[in-house]
């Protein structure tokens, strides 16, 4: 089954890099090759240090999208960066909950983004 090109749209700020998943749905292998081949040349190239990944139009995600983000963490914090995950949906932040992954991410909570 073919799948529909995985999009991230991508900001530099002064002090910041924004990744914004633009999928509403993170599911397939694939797709989410697609999005590590997208994401780590951006994390390589990000001498803001501050990494922003913005979960706003993500509604479900896949067990192994979350190896992905395991390993853009481990990437950015390699490279001497901070990477904080903001406007997660309540049933994806629980999903951070349930795997203990809450104690290592920086999920910043709604409203304070």
């Amino acid at each position: 089954m073919a799948t529909k090109e995985t999009k991230i749209f991508v900001e530099h700020g002064t002090d910041v890099t924004l990744v914004t998943f633009e999928e509403e749905n993170i599911l397939e292998e694939q797709q989410i090759r697609r999005l590590e081949k997208a994401l780590l040349p951006v994390v390589r190239a990000n001498d803001q240090k501050r990494f922003v990944l913005n979960f706003q139009n993500v509604r479900f995600m896949s067990s192994s999208f979350l190896g992905l983000l395991v390993k853009v963490h481990k990437r950015v914090v390699e490279l001497g960066g901070h990477l904080q995950l903001v406007s997660l949906d309540p049933k994806i932040h629980k999903v951070f909950e349930i795997t203990h992954l809450v104690k290592v991410f920086d999920i910043v909570p709604p409203g304070q983004q």
